[in-house]
């Protein structure tokens, strides 16, 4: 079996949640979000890269200290983009091996689903968690038109989104691109291979919003 790591970003402000603090810091069941984050993938891989902007790593410390949060991790400082702050966090990493890249602030993320993005991304090279879309869509095309569009063929994607890690350093070897959004958009682009769709969890939210957090509280296991 390959080794296995991952990285996880947070690099958020936390404008839309309206709170002091960034949202991976906020409290969730008495300790900070990104806490439980960590803590669904310690046990599945070999070593946790936490990628932080410089201004928030003594707060993370402080915090740590506080929770008595002795969990092991190393910290990188990330980048402008999250596009930055990805290509960093591999930068600690070796050649070889697997890794998950996930939202510091999904912190609901099932460990079966993080084993089984693993299982498959060492079967095909990569493996992408998605939903199917529930709502109506429609597309939004120019003067002001928009159009019904066939919500089947579309899929909502989350993290953690993992890959082969030789082809992951070497997809975030290209210039940034604003069509860039996650890391799969990264792989596609660089052309190294399909991108294999795994079944998400619903209960795998991003924690946005102040309802976010609200929800997450009732959701945790």
């Amino acid at each position: 079996m390959a080794h296995r790591y991952a990285i996880i970003v947070a690099g958020g402000r936390g404008l839309r949640m309206g709170a002091d603090l960034p949202k991976q810091f906020l409290p969730l069941r008495g300790e900070p979000v990104l806490m439980h984050t960590l803590r669904q993938f310690a046990p599945e891989v070999e070593e946790l890269i936490l990628v932080l902007p410089a201004e928030q790593q003594d707060l993370w410390q402080e915090l740590c200290a506080e929770h008595h949060f002795t969990l092991p991790h190393r910290i990188t400082t990330g980048g402008a983009t999250r596009f930055d702050s990805v290509r960093l966090g591999l930068s600690k990493l070796p050649a070889e091996g697997l890794v998950a890249v996930h939202d510091g602030v999904r912190p609901l993320v099932s460990r079966t689903l993080i084993r089984r993005t693993f299982e498959v991304a060492e079967e095909t090279g990569a493996a992408l968690p998605a939903c199917p879309v529930t709502d109506s869509l429609r597309f939004l095309g120019e003067d002001d038109t928009n159009e019904a569009v066939d919500r089947a063929h579309y899929r909502a994607v989350q993290t953690p989104q993992t890959f082969d890690l030789e082809r992951l350093h070497r997809a975030y070897e290209q210039p940034f691109s604003p069509q860039f959004t996650d890391d799969a958009s990264v792989y596609e682009a660089a052309g190294l291979g399909a991108i294999t769709l795994v079944e998400g969890e619903e209960t795998n939210i991003k924690l946005t919003t102040p309802r976010d957090l609200l929800l997450a509280d009732l959701l945790l296991d």
